[in-house]
């Protein structure tokens, strides 16, 4: 393809005219197929918006799990009118877009991408941009893109050493969707103060404090300017949320938004391999009497012991926006439920469908494959982002040194 079509005036264009067409089509096939185009995650985020609307509770809505901020941005589709109601497909489209140019401005810093130019980082930037899966994603009802958008922009304020606003994007994401909170580690252990020039000999004090207590010394230097406004920051901002949305709906609040996700258990839909398992689980709910042990509390244990502990140790370092992919794909692939409804397996469609027996070995078995290959994926991502690391230590650390 000729360099001249990655322009930003072509692929932003090309962009919008993709997402407008899915939305126009979108109308079509909700209109007249029995399968719908609208996610059914998007009619719960607008049920609980007119909830709101109606001087009620979000929580209103059974199955509304998100924090009330989304049905507040989404109240505009309670308003007279068809057309207000797919007011959220275009916010959340237009989340892609504003991504899609955090994107850019990440590749074009030099602590981002290595400084790329303009028309290389568009040629980037249009996997995102012009993919027809992230489209399609946004444009069914998917609040998905808002969450890029504060992702993005998270690792673009850390890399241009805009610490405190970058604190407050992590604690607004945190806020929004819980699992953002892993990309804290990567970021703590990236913020490492630049090293100090060499003396030409040490001071017998300090001789003395490194033999006599090297750990302390150890915590002392990781506690850094830039780490500290990190954690006060994030912490200030995802609390203060918390407590307004506490003040408004009380329990319902921290229990649908927060609580739920440790006892979890969705069977549907989903290509985990602890699928079978949580269907077993399902048909005993807790408080029933029955004396077993419930595996989906703990489910989350290898996966944080990867995403939030042992990935950002590897990796943060070396490549902060490699390393935050890493995270989020171990975080997926190791997930307790990872639904798909665009990746349908046979077995699947059968079992929801056509009410058959099909989860072993069918099911189970799909599931297994689907989980190794994700793994596979996941260590060459590692490995090629561990080979590639030491291009993230300019601009944005250089600006730690005024903190």
């Amino acid at each position: 393809m000729s360099s001249s079509y990655f322009t930003p005036p072509i692929v932003f264009s090309s962009a919008v005219v993709l997402r407008i067409v899915l939305l126009l089509y979108g109308l079509i096939q909700d209109a007249y197929s029995p399968v719908k185009y609208t996610d059914i995650d998007y009619f719960v985020f607008t049920d609980a918006a007119r909830y709101l609307s109606r001087g009620g509770s979000p929580y209103q809505r059974e199955t509304y799990r998100y924090t009330p901020l989304l049905a507040w941005l989404l109240l505009p589709t309670t308003w007279p009118g068809a057309a207000w109601f797919s007011f959220g497909k275009v916010l959340f489209a237009l989340a892609d877009i504003v991504a899609g140019w955090l994107i850019i401005l990440v590749l074009k810093s030099p602590a981002g991408g290595g400084g790329m130019t303009t028309e290389r980082a568009l040629r980037f930037a249009a996997i995102w941009l012009l993919n027809p899966m992230v489209a399609t994603i946004s444009t069914r009802g998917s609040s998905e893109g808002l969450l890029c958008v504060m992702v993005v922009a998270l690792l673009w304020a850390v890399i241009h050493g805009r610490i405190g606003l970058a604190g407050v994007l992590l604690g607004l994401a945190v806020h929004f969707k819980i699992y953002p909170f892993i990309y804290g580690a990567s970021i703590l252990w990236y913020l490492e103060p630049l090293p100090k020039p060499k003396s030409a000999a040490p001071k017998t004090s300090e001789l003395s404090t490194s033999a006599s207590a090297p750990f302390v010394k150890q915590i002392r230097d990781f506690i850094t300017p830039g780490r500290i406004t990190l954690v006060l920051t994030s912490l200030a901002t995802f609390t203060s949320l918390n407590l307004l949305m506490y003040s408004l709906y009380s329990t319902p609040f921290l229990t649908h938004t927060f609580l739920h996700h440790l006892t979890r258990i969705d069977h549907r839909h989903n290509f985990s391999p602890y699928n079978t398992l949580l269907y077993v689980s399902s048909a005993s709910p807790p408080g029933d009497g029955t004396s077993h042990f419930r595996f989906e509390s703990l489910a989350f244990i290898p996966q944080l012991a990867l995403s939030a502990f042992l990935i950002p140790l590897a990796l943060a370092k070396k490549d902060l926006a490699g390393a935050m992919l890493a995270q989020t794909f171990a975080f997926v692939t190791f997930n307790k439920v990872c639904t798909s409804q665009a990746l349908w397996l046979h077995q699947a469609y059968q079992l929801e469908f056509h009410g058959r027996s099909t989860f072993v070995p069918g099911l189970w078995g799909a599931g297994c494959i689907f989980f190794v290959v994700n793994v596979w994926i996941l260590g060459l991502v590692v490995e090629d982002v561990g080979k590639v690391g030491g291009g993230w230590k300019g601009e944005g650390r250089e600006s730690l040194k005024d903190e």
